[in-house]
């Protein structure tokens, strides 16, 4: 572990390598598990603003539990989190074939929305936990992503250049650098 500002980090992701894998794994991670993507307050407001106009774009299994759960919850551990169907799917995942994609991010492809999926959705598999004085990124171990692992090592990806976009919308550009420094460093150590 290593701190970067207010942002305790996990060597992981600098040592690990990863690059999703859709053909392989269609989407697991947003089928799989037993909660929703993990949201942060600010999140919850833009989900209430956009769900009419990402509404289009979801399954009718999606728009029912939405409509009955609303665009986001509180789940069993106190977190903020996006609505399950039937304890399973994300609420606003669609498919293409047999692929799970979400409906957010659609939307904004296609520019009817300016946000483009929850921020914990984007920086996968790297998970963020606020604390009071710091912010602990890791990097999320979980056996559907082997795939990801394989081609990340095959294609010699690390985690953290993956995710970069990400990394920069949640912490911001000169954070991002400071953390190309720091990777930098720790190859060569």
């Amino acid at each position: 572990m290593f701190q970067l500002g207010k942002t305790i980090i996990s060597e992981d992701i600098l040592e690990k390598e990863f690059v999703c894998n859709l053909s392989a794994c269609k989407g697991a991670c947003c089928v799989d598990g037993d909660a929703g993507a993990p949201l942060n307050e600010a999140e919850t407001k833009i989900l209430e603003e956009i769900y009419p106009k990402v509404k289009p774009f979801l399954r009718k299994e999606g728009i029912a539990a939405i409509e009955a759960q609303g665009t986001w919850l509180t789940g069993t551990d106190g977190d903020l989190e996006t609505p399950l169907i039937d304890n399973k799917d994300c609420a606003y995942v669609i498919f293409d074939g047999k692929t799970a994609l979400c409906g957010i991010e659609q939307a904004y492809n296609q520019g009817i929305v300016d946000w483009k999926k929850p921020v914990s959705c984007h920086l996968y598999p790297i998970r963020v936990k606020d604390f009071t004085e710091f912010a602990a990124v890791n990097y999320d171990k979980w056996d559907i992503c082997d795939d990801a692992c394989s081609l990340g090592k095959e294609l010699e990806v690390p985690v953290y250049k993956f995710v970069k976009e990400a990394l920069i919308r949640r912490f911001g550009e000169d954070w991002y650098l400071e953390l190309e420094k720091v990777a930098e460093e720790h190859k060569n150590s």
